[in-house]
């Protein structure tokens, strides 16, 4: 069972959102595939409405939990 996310944990996308939205302070929308199933990464920050800011290597993305899997 996956435990709760908090600010700084690491994180594994189990599955791709239809689009990215980038987290800038004027978010875009990006592509889904700039991401794969299975890239880890930083939860920076809690948004508004549900998502989590989360830094990749490639760059951070405005994400919901159902698409995160906390890991230790």
């Amino acid at each position: 069972m996956n435990r709760k996310i908090t600010v700084g944990d690491r994180v594994r996308l189990i599955a791709l959102p239809p689009y990215l939205k980038t987290a800038e302070p004027m978010p875009m929308l990006r592509p889904a595939n700039l991401l794969q199933i299975g890239d880890e990464g930083t939860i920076i920050d809690r948004r508004p409405g549900g998502y989590w800011g989360v830094r990749f290597d490639n760059g951070a993305f405005l994400l919901e939990t159902q698409y995160l899997e906390s890991i230790k």
